[in-house]
Formats: structure tokens, C-alpha cells, sequence
């Protein structure tokens, strides 16, 4: 079937894929000639800082852009970079690249925006897109270099349909005007795939790399409708794009209530954050993107940070004609009691659930908190194919402690113990009393090696410490059982770690006390 074969009165055409279009059913743009050179060059292992700058060198516009994005507030720099090696030398030649590739790609797609397609704000929504997913990534402590182009391009089969076959597409805009469905939904019923397919098979054509258009195939797809292969392997990639897609459509969009709503459910279910700091990252996207528009040379039109987006949309609850006044002046001091007493009840909440959570001798804590961390630190290690480690530790004869001082030195002694014990941790540990003179400690992203290290630091501290009762100075020591957890090892499920940790204590109790004792799971 010729591609431009009208299938409907409406003169909707249909080809049966994207990859039918790409092999030449309709011409498409093909790739800026410098962004060939450049992706050759990172392909090959053993090219150098030099030949990579020599290639951008080749074009003295994109060495001005790249300068210009090097040197803005995005990149935070104190000092200037003058030349591209310093750049390359800086940034990573990772960076450099995207940067470059971004550029380029921008500049040559070019599209007419005489006829409905507005290509300023297209561009808007694809930086403030890229710049979000790279501050996701970030709020997610996740390194993903290739995730600021991703999100960049995320659209750009949207760009394609409209250099390709503009007076169609518009059929397909006109038409999701007035339908509830989301536009990739009309445009597979349209044309039988839709801009995401079509980016993706674009991208894959000019020989980007797997990291970056197979997310863009998947973003805007339920769960159902994945590849599950490729999903599986690019999982989070996927999810970081469609949460900046969320994230940029706040500032560029309808509907901004809803998309804030949307957005941080997907947080919280997808990774369990809530609260401010998802209102913070929100607030950064938009300082972080106006940042970065002048580099692209975007207009960037009337963004408005967060929470003027917040304050309008509070003032259009109480913005209602003169004929309501006195309704309105009810409604709001109604609102704002409602508001003050929901702040007590949110802060009475967060107290009860903080000392719910927490062992009132040590300040720890306590083992229901731990219970859950593990699971979900267990869940999480499982999901993104990571590892961490787990250690119990004992006070040595604290029986006798209690015995020859008192409970109430003992309890000096649990409370001494566990501040000593956590300031030999990072902020992201996670420390419980875990039962009687037990303690217990989560180490996130950390291989046994690095457990054993804290935990004999963690020893030597508490050996060290100078706890004082009554004037009198009592001496304790613990002992530790070390045990480390990674995904695929054979021994599933908390009771087996743990299990795995209280021998390794056990064994340092046989083996004379004070001292650390590590036990490697089947597996790892």
C-alpha cells in the first residue's frame, strides 16, 4: 500500500510500521553528518579526548553552544572552561557528547510553524523534559549519563510526523482536541503506530544507542503493553521518562493540578517517596530549565516556577464572580481553618508515627521499622538488580553489666552504645535496637568488603567509648555478625538473611567476643 493511500473519508492513512516508513516509504531527515562523526568516535573504545574535540571543533556554532551550556548555572562551575578539551577534560566527554548530540539534533529538525504546529513550545517541553529526568535521576541516586537526551528526544517522532506529513497529522491533533483518548492512542489508530514508535525506529536508524530510543518506544505504555524484554532491561530509564514527561507537562500544559496528583502517586508507588521534597524537585525542573533555554536559544515564554503554579491555582478556588463575595470570603477563611488543622493533624501524625517508630530508651529504631526497611530494601535491591549488607551486634556481657551496676547503668550503656554506633554511619544507614542489647544495622548499596569495614570501625568505636555512671567508668565491647545480600543469590527472603547475620554473631561470641565476623550467602 502507498503510504499516502486514504483509508477513511476523512483521509487517514495507514502503513502497517514504522520500520516501513524509515526503509523509504516517506522520506525522513537524516542524521546532522557532525552527529554521525561524533557517535562513531564514542562507539570506538580507544578514541581520545583530542580527536573527539577535533570532530565538535569541525563546527565553530556548536563549539559557541556547548561553551555556552558548559559555562551556564546549570553546570554550576566556578571555574571558566575556555576550550572544548577543558570541557571534555570537566564535564566527561559523556556529558560533552550529549550536549553535542542534543544541539545538533535540535538544530536540524527543523519544522514549519506557519501551519498549527508550534515548534517554541515543543522545544520548551522537550528541555524542560531533559533537564527533569537528569534531576530525577538524581533525586533517585542514580547515575544515568544518557537520560538528559532521552528525555530530550522523547517526543521527536511527534517532530518527524510533522515534517513528513503535516495536513494528516493535523487531522490527528483536531481530532485528540475532542477525544478523551491520549494522543499516541489516536495516532495508532490512525496511522498503526504511533510517535513513540516511530522516534524509537528513527533513533535505532541513526545508530543511537539501545539506552536511549528504547525507553522512548515505551514511555507513554502501561505496564501491559510493554515489551517486557526490553522493558525489564530499561526499566528505570523508562520510568525516569515518563515521570519528566509529567514533570514538563506541569509547566507547559493543562490541567496542571492533575498532573501534580499524577506525578507524585507514580512516586509513591513507584518508589515510595512522598512528601516535600517531590514539591522541591518539582520547583528545581523549572530554576534548572530557564537555565538551560538561552543555551538552546528557546524562548521560554511564561514558565513560572512551582509555587506561583500552586498560588494560581489556590486563587482560582476563591476567584468566582462578585454575586458570590460573601460565599467566597466563607469558603476561604473555611479553607484556611481547614488548612491549619490539617497542618496540626499532619504534624500530630508525623509525631505519633515518629515515636511509633522509634525506641524510646535509644532514640533507634526499633525493630517494627526495621522490619519494614528490610523488606523494602530487600524489594528494591531485587527490582534494580542491586545488593547491600546487613549486620547484627551483641553487647558483650551485659548481663554482668547490669548486674554490677544496675539497670539503670545498663540503660546508659544501650543509649551511649547506639549514639556512638551511628555516628560511624552514612545518612542513607539505616540502625534499629533490635531486642534487649541487639542492634542492627541496613547498608544500602554496599558489598561485604565495605560492610566488614564499617563494622570493625563500628567496633573499635564502641571499645573506645568513655562511658561514665555515678563517677564510676564502665568499659563495653560488642560483637558483630556481618552478612551481605545481592540479587540473584540463592537464599531468599528477611529470616534467611538475618538467620545468615545472627550466625556470623554467633560465631564471633564463640570465638572470644569483641570482633566482627562476616558469613557470605550462596550466590553472592
Amino acid at each position: 500500500m502507498d503510504f499516502f493511500d486514504l483509508i477513511t473519508s476523512q483521509g487517514v492513512f495507514r502503513v502497517n510500521n514504522p520500520q516501513d516508513l524509515i526503509a523509504g516509504k516517506l522520506r525522513l531527515p537524516s542524521p546532522p553528518a557532525i552527529a554521525i562523526r561524533i557517535l562513531e568516535m564514542v562507539r570506538n573504545d580507544d578514541f581520545s579526548i583530542n580527536d573527539l574535540a577535533r570532530v565538535i571543533e569541525s563546527d565553530p556554532a556548536l563549539v559557541a553552544r556547548i561553551l555556552k551550556m558548559a559555562n551556564s548555572p546549570y553546570y554550576n562551575r566556578v571555574r571558566k572552561i575556555a576550550n572544548i578539551e577543558m570541557a571534555l577534560t570537566v564535564l566527561g566527554t559523556h556529558a560533552v557528547k550529549n550536549i553535542a548530540l542534543s544541539f545538533v539534533i535540535c538544530t536540524n529538525m527543523k519544522v514549519d510553524g506557519s501551519k498549527g504546529f508550534d515548534v517554541d513550545l515543543y522545544w520548551r517541553r522537550a528541555i524542560t523534559a531533559a533537564v527533569a529526568a537528569d534531576l530525577v535521576a538524581e533525586f533517585l541516586g542514580m547515575r544515568k549519563p544518557d537520560i538528559f537526551v532521552t528525555a530530550l528526544l522523547q517526543d521527536i517522532g511527534i517532530v518527524v510526523f510533522n515534517l513528513c506529513c503535516q495536513k494528516e497529522y493535523r487531522l490527528v491533533m483536531n481530532e485528540k482536541l475532542t477525544s478523551s483518548l491520549h494522543l499516541h492512542e489516536v495516532e495508532q489508530n490512525c496511522f498503526g503506530f504511533d510517535h513513540q514508535a516511530l522516534g524509537a525506529e528513527l533513533l535505532k536508524n541513526w545508530q543511537l544507542p539501545e539506552e536511549v530510543y528504547l525507553p522512548i518506544q515505551h514511555h507513554h505504555r502501561n505496564d501491559q503493553d510493554f515489551d517486557r524484554q526490553d522493558f525489564d532491561r530499561f526499566r528505570i530509564e523508562t520510568e525516569i521518562v515518563q515521570l519528566s514527561d509529567c514533570l514538563s507537562s506541569i509547566y507547559h500544559g493543562r490541567q496542571s493540578a492533575e498532573k501534580i496528583r499524577l506525578l507524585k502517586n507514580k512516586f509513591d508507588t513507584w518508589y515510595g517517596i512522598q512528601g516535600d521534597s517531590v514539591d522541591r524537585l518539582i520547583d528545581d525542573v523549572a530554576c534548572k530549565s530557564l537555565e538551560v533555554f538561552s543555551s538552546f536559544d528557546i524562548c521560554p515564554g511564561d514558565m513560572r516556577p512551582f509555587s506561583l503554579i500552586l498560588q494560581e491555582a489556590n486563587e482560582e478556588l476563591t476567584n468566582l464572580n462578585s454575586s458570590y463575595e460573601l460565599l467566597v470570603i466563607e469558603l476561604k477563611q473555611a479553607k484556611e481553618k481547614a488548612e491549619k488543622l490539617a497542618s496540626e493533624l499532619h504534624d500530630v501524625n508525623a509525631n505519633l508515627q515518629e515515636i511509633a517508630f522509634r525506641d524510646a530508651l535509644t532514640g533507634l529504631y526499633n525493630h517494627r521499622y526495621f522490619q519494614e526497611s528490610l523488606e523494602k530494601e530487600l524489594n528494591r535491591t531485587n527490582r534494580y538488580q542491586s545488593e547491600f549488607s546487613l549486620f547484627i551486634f551483641d553487647i558483650d556481657h551485659f548481663k554482668k553489666i547490669n548486674d554490677t551496676y544496675g539497670h539503670p547503668a545498663g540503660d546508659r550503656v544501650l543509649a551511649a552504645i547506639a549514639r556512638g554506633g551511628e555516628q560511624c554511619l552514612r545518612n542513607t544507614d539505616i540502625m534499629a535496637r533490635y531486642g534487649g542489647e541487639e542492634f542492627v544495622v541496613i547498608m544500602p548499596e554496599t558489598n561485604l568488603d565495605g560492610a566488614n569495614i564499617v563494622a570493625e570501625r563500628l567496633r573499635r568505636a564502641i571499645e573506645c567509648l568513655e562511658i561514665t555512671v555515678d563517677g564510676v567508668e564502665i568499659k563495653a565491647t560488642v560483637s558483630v555478625g556481618v552478612t551481605y545480600y545481592r540479587h540473584g543469590a540463592r537464599m531468599q527472603g528477611k529470616e534467611a538473611i538475618l538467620s545468615m547475620a545472627d550466625k556470623g554473631l554467633y560465631i564471633a561470641k564463640q570465638s572470644g567476643r569483641n570482633r566482627v565476623h562476616a558469613m557470605r550467602i550462596a550466590g553472592t
